[in-house]
């Protein structure tokens, strides 16, 4: 059993790997040769890498895949995705193709607005609290003027702070609830600093109240924090065409796939054990692009799946609806992101992805991920409503398998062709692999 080291984060990288091979592993050349494999033999871009986080061993490496043709909104976009899983960079890529002769991928944002609040407690009258906080209000967005100076100048900056009595959820418990415009950065930093300083000085203010009792004067700030659900920083694409030209020479005539897939879809709206593989795979879109261009996708994944229940059951992302012989199919989804601070001026292949995408503002940003999304969403539903989704998926993931196998070239372009007509599974690809050693 390993025992606690007190001062790990003081020891230089070199120490750091040699405990954690010492005192884990088994085999301490194999365990430092597979951590020292992945560093980056230039010195000043592993510095930078090593500086992203605390305790860095090692990078942890992900493949960065494109998907071309994407038509939003006229312009011609190649998608840069970050992701380990198999399929989804060429689902991507088919739907694009897909809509590319259908009028493209339609979009816009709705609102950009972001969500910080103070929560605090009070422990008095409401109605003098409510009093103090319409006079101190001007003084808190006041005191805030040299951390908003120049998000002002840029257009953005506090748009309103409201008092919210929440004692019906939690006793005396009480929030400044703000709303926020940051326009091309996502804005925790700048959010966060402004909450910091309204908690201030509503504390401070606070003790000079004529009106408060002594206790009313001491306001507890439990906390000051953003808020990464961010139901009014909303985008929305869409595509439509109509239903006769979803036939793309299928087996399926046009009708009888829109019948298919906005039943597909509207079982995802009304059950939550669907709705929650359905929107998984629209994230299988949307966190590849969020996370190829720095962004935060632990946020926007909390963020989104709280959107997905906002009404009190979790339920679709993505709507679909045939209307006067028109399919349409659409996603409204909150996307809070940024193109500026952040990873976004540091990570080389993150500046080299913004720029794949025409260097987009935050807006632009917002839009090609929601489409990501949608065209994730549409290529699976497409699979699942047709062929069934296994087989495009299995066969992406024949490769993997093969490695896990350690198949060399030859084996690989043997056993490729053989299960372009055969069934992808585990098992059938160990027997396969089997059969053509001993073959051999």
């Amino acid at each position: 059993m390993s025992k606690p080291i007190d001062g790990f984060s003081k020891l230089s990288k070199s120490k750091k790997i040699d405990w954690i091979v010492e005192t884990y592993f088994s085999n301490t050349d194999d365990a430092k040769e597979v951590l020292k494999q992945y560093w980056n033999s230039n010195k000043k871009l592993q510095q930078l890498h090593d500086e992203f986080i605390e305790n860095t061993i090692t990078n942890y490496y992900l493949p960065l895949g494109v998907a071309p043709n994407f038509l939003i909104n006229g312009k011609i976009y190649t998608i840069p995705m970050a992701i380990e899983e198999s399929s989804v960079v060429a689902a991507a890529s088919k739907a694009a193709k897909f809509w590319m002769d259908r009028g493209g991928f339609k979009t816009k944002v709705i609102s950009t607005t972001k969500i910080g609040q103070v929560h605090f407690i009070f422990k008095g009258d409401f109605e003098k609290l409510k009093t103090f906080f319409d006079l101190v209000k001007p003084k808190i967005i006041e005191d805030t003027k040299a951390i908003t100076k120049n998000m002002e100048k840029r257009g953005g900056g506090i748009i309103d702070i409201e008092l919210r009595d929440k004692t019906s959820d939690i006793g005396n418990y009480y929030q400044l609830h703000a709303s926020f415009e940051t326009l091309d950065a996502m804005g925790a930093n700048f959010i966060n600093s402004c909450l910091e300083q309204f908690a201030k000085t509503f504390k401070d203010e606070a003790q000079v109240f004529h009106l408060f009792s002594d206790e009313e004067k001491e306001i507890e700030v439990v906390m000051s924090i953003l808020s990464n659900y961010v139901p009014d920083c909303l985008v929305r694409a869409e595509v439509c065409c109509k239903v006769e030209d979803l036939n793309e020479g299928s087996t399926i005539s046009g009708e009888a796939f829109a019948k298919k897939f906005v039943q597909a879809v509207n079982i995802a709206e009304v059950e939550p054990f669907r709705a929650v593989t359905h929107n998984k795979g629209i994230m299988n879109g949307i966190d590849a692009v969020v996370l190829a261009t720095g962004n935060d996708f632990r946020a926007i994944e909390a963020g989104v799946h709280a959107y997905a229940a906002r009404k009190g059951k979790y339920s679709s992302l993505t709507h679909a609806k045939v209307e006067d012989g028109i399919f349409t199919f659409w996603i409204e989804i909150p996307l809070a992101l940024g193109t500026i601070g952040g990873l976004t001026g540091l990570h080389p292949l993150v500046k080299l992805a913004l720029e794949l995408l025409h260097k987009p503002s935050a807006k632009e940003l917002m839009q090609i991920v929601a489409v990501a999304g949608l065209a994730q969403n549409f290529a699976a539903l497409r699979s699942l409503t047709t062929t069934g989704i296994q087989q495009g998926h299995m066969k992406m993931h024949l490769m993997n398998i093969l490695n896990q196998f350690e198949a060399t070239n030859e084996e690989k372009k043997i056993l490729t062709e053989y299960f372009r007509n055969h069934t992808v599974s585990h098992s059938a690809v160990s027997e396969a692999i089997n059969k053509l050693r001993v073959k051999s």
